[in-house]
């Protein structure tokens, strides 16, 4: 265990081990996290939290968790700005002294673990995603990115003292093939967890079929796709409401200007409900007769997994980290990535067959149900903390 400079042997063994999440911004960690982080304080660890600062700070801070700001350029690859990163993020570590972090997308990776490498802490790295570098056609510029980021990555899970989540095989196994980490350092979480008594089913609504797509607005996410496929939908038929839900995300390099979506918007082309608090995610995939994520890869969305919870029939894309949220031609559609035809195709077919649809979204329900419910999302991790001798009793 990491102990305290400033307490005696005893008085370190007395109190709670101290555990560290540190994530790229605060909502992200509300979404995404912060019921794990109640189960570890259940568990008996004291909870911090760091990372960029919104109002979503407060609701980490009324779970009884200390939340430390952390400025971290989401989108920049300006080497200064990440420089100060990685000192503010050694002054935090040995100001907090945790025992263990847990190191949630690439910057807390990266520089989190080399301050927790400095400082001589047990990290648990969650690749909750390859992130935009990896997506798409890599250009001479994204080349050059995706090789740094691999080498940094091999440099930061070299250490005995750490291990990594994985949500999906195809992530997973091209790091262990390529040496970036060893096998025996690796866990493979299938997601976030669903609370499952929230998420709980709902029959599919009455009313003009909606069709619900779920996600940051970013063009990785297949937002431009979703709305050409609605563009074309909506002129055939006209009673059809294609909704985008979630927040713009212009720090990011995918991502879609607010103008733009707001001139989609003003077209009749879809809906925008805007980003809405995750508490009330549940009643908003309760108003969907479908629910679409045409994204070009994941990690494992939480979304979708929601949605299944909720009884909702999916279409996603055939990439890694959607096709492994879901049982294709059981809960879901599967399509082509980058295909606005192939996704409007399915979206008709999903819409015009009543039966098949009803069908998929009660499989979608007890697929969730077995799959993804949060208690062994929490087991799993906790595990996780035990092997690198960090351990708790409520």
């Amino acid at each position: 265990m990491h102990f305290r400079l400033s307490e005696s042997v005893a008085d370190t063994r007395a109190r709670k081990p101290r555990l560290l999440f540190v994530v790229n911004a605060d909502w992200f960690f509300v979404s995404h996290r912060l019921r794990l982080a109640k189960a570890c304080q259940e568990a008996g660890y004291e909870v911090h939290v760091a990372g960029g600062r919104s109002d979503a700070s407060l609701t980490i801070e009324a779970q009884g968790m200390a939340f430390h700001p952390l400025p971290i350029d989401r989108g920049g690859t300006n080497p200064l700005r990440d420089l100060n990163t990685l000192g503010e993020m050694i002054s935090l570590f040995r100001r907090v002294e945790p025992d263990i972090v847990h190191l949630v997308t690439i910057k807390p990776n990266l520089y989190g673990g080399t301050a927790a490498r400095l400082l001589g802490i047990p990290a648990v790295h969650a690749v909750s995603g390859m992130g935009y570098a990896f997506i798409g056609e890599a250009g001479a510029g994204r080349r050059l990115l995706r090789k740094s980021l691999l080498l940094a990555y091999r440099a930061t899970f070299s250490r005995p003292a750490c291990r990594v989540i994985f949500q999906n095989p195809t992530d997973r196994d091209q790091f262990v093939d390529a040496r970036i980490v060893a096998r025996e350092k690796v866990v493979l979480i299938p997601g976030s967890g669903v609370d499952v008594d929230r998420f709980s089913v709902q029959p599919l609504p009455d009313g003009p079929p909606v069709v619900l797509l779920p996600a940051r607005l970013l063009r990785d996410k297949g937002v431009v796709e979703f709305v050409k496929a609605a563009r074309r939908i909506r002129a055939q038929r006209p009673e059809v409401r294609m909704v985008l839900v979630g927040r713009v995300d212009e720090e990011n390099p995918a991502g879609i200007p607010e103008a733009e979506v707001l001139r989609w918007v003003a077209e009749g082309v879809v809906e925008w409900w805007g980003p809405i608090a995750h508490e009330h995610m549940a009643a908003t995939y309760a108003k969907a007769h479908l629910v679409v994520l045409p994204s070009y890869r994941e990690g494992l969305p939480l979304a979708l997994a929601e949605a299944q919870a909720v009884g909702r029939a999916c279409i996603t894309t055939d990439v890694p980290g959607c096709r492994d949220a879901v049982l294709p031609d059981r809960t879901a559609w599967l399509v082509a990535v980058r295909d606005s035809a192939a996704l409007e195709a399915a979206i008709k077919s999903a819409l015009t067959d009543h039966d098949n649809l009803v069908m998929r979204s009660a499989c979608a329900a007890d697929f969730a149900r077995s799959r993804f419910a949060q208690e062994k999302v929490f087991e799993l991790t906790l595990a996780l903390y035990r092997q690198l001798g960090v351990n708790a009793s409520a």
